[in-house]
């Protein structure tokens, strides 16, 4: 059974603008609005980006800052176009929400680096007394967890890296359906249509993917001090509840507050007004997210050249470390259920992560337990431990 369409028979064939005037309907005014609003959003991230870019100390922390700061200007461009060509809105959605996948890896690999990054001025002591054995957050409070277990970190970093597979996967089998006319993304709730399970899919994933990040943050919030985590988890986390919310109400007001024009239905409307308000928002969490990730932590010393922006600009489009991760954790696992201990190079002992390793020496503890960390981290404490 094919899906109503969303469209409207009638096309619209005036242009913007007139040999005399400017021919400014609804549909135009909100087309300036967001065009404007994308290009205001692109610019000031662009600044963001570019200071970072000029100022690449920290790869490993900016390789990762980079790519969350690509996300507001993401979501607005995406938002005008799908505003602007709205006939093919459901293939620009699809596309937008793919990008979130990313942002999320990055911001737990970020995480990571900072942790890494910190720990070492923390004394060993309190640092192996937090992590011991401690609640899971809500809805699981009823559930313990030893973070010091070696399943344990590793199932938590991988709860947030599948979100890069299932979500990509779901936005082709989006299009996929789109393309044939099965996917009906207006009926979201019939199940004679893909978008209901594919909607399902994508919620499970993603929620997952938000509560290990929190299981994390509440694990590593005292490495993390002065390194304004709630901030910089909110400009992204915030950006997630904005646009779900807004398209639910628009989609929940069409056909009773929102109607259909000429060239309009009110699905069209409804999915016009979200993505002008899209557009809109971006703006301002651009803003927030350059006071959440500020390039002044990793200025260049006075006297010392700037580092070229190319570099920075390709390191964060170049998603062979996401690969690199998925690959180690799904080679822990499998091993793991082979009944194989994993491989030496996937281990690295949590103590040292956290730069608490000569505590555990002194008490006479092995460390057998591991964190999965990057292989730079991984490369670098093995570096210290050497020497």
């Amino acid at each position: 059974m094919g899906c109503p369409s969303d469209n409207a028979q009638a096309v619209d064939q005036s242009t913007f603008w007139t040999h005399s005037s400017f021919h400014w309907d609804s549909h135009r005014v909100g087309w300036a609005i967001a065009g404007s609003c994308a290009a205001l959003t692109v610019l000031i991230s662009l600044v963001s980006v570019l200071k970072h870019c000029r100022n690449y100390t920290k790869p490993a922390e900016q390789r990762q800052i980079l790519r969350i700061l690509y996300m507001p200007p993401v979501y607005a461009v995406i938002s005008f176009f799908s505003y602007r060509f709205f006939r093919s809105y459901t293939y620009y959605s699809l596309v937008e929400t793919s990008t979130l996948a990313i942002t999320l890896s990055a911001f737990l690999l970020l995480l990571v680096e900072f942790v890494a990054s910190t720990a070492a001025d923390h004394a060993a002591e309190s640092a192996l007394e937090r992590k011991d054995k401690k609640s899971l957050p809500i809805p699981f409070c009823c559930w313990r967890y030893r973070p010091t277990k070696a399943y344990f970190m590793y199932t938590l970093k991988w709860s947030v890296m599948q979100y890069v597979i299932i979500r990509p996967a779901v936005t082709i089998a989006g299009i996929i359906c789109q393309a044939y006319n099965v996917l009906c993304d207006s009926e979201s709730f019939s199940v004679h249509y893909a978008s209901v399970y594919l909607a399902s899919v994508d919620f499970v994933s993603i929620s997952i993917a938000l509560y290990g990040l929190v299981v994390f943050y509440g694990l590593t919030k005292e490495e993390l001090v002065g390194r304004r985590p709630l901030a910089k988890f909110l400009s992204i986390k915030l950006i997630v509840v904005f646009t779900f919310y807004q398209s639910f109400v628009f989609s929940a007001l069409r056909n009773r507050v929102i109607h259909a024009t000429q060239f309009w239905t009110a699905t069209n409307v409804a999915d016009g007004l979200s993505a002008l308000t899209t557009c809109i928002e971006m703006v301002f969490f651009s803003l927030f997210m350059m006071w959440a990730f500020p390039w002044t932590e990793y200025l260049i010393e006075r006297g010392q050249p700037h580092t070229s922006v190319w570099r920075p600009l390709w390191d964060s489009i170049n998603y062979w470390d996401f690969f690199i991760e998925i690959r180690s954790e799904l080679t822990y696992f499998a091993s793991r259920l082979a009944g194989r201990d994993p491989p030496a190079s996937n281990k690295l002992n949590l103590a040292r992560a956290f730069r608490v390793g000569s505590a555990l020496d002194r008490s006479g503890s092995r460390g057998s337990t591991y964190l999965l960390l990057t292989p730079r981290i991984s490369n670098d404490v093995g570096s210290r431990s050497a020497s």
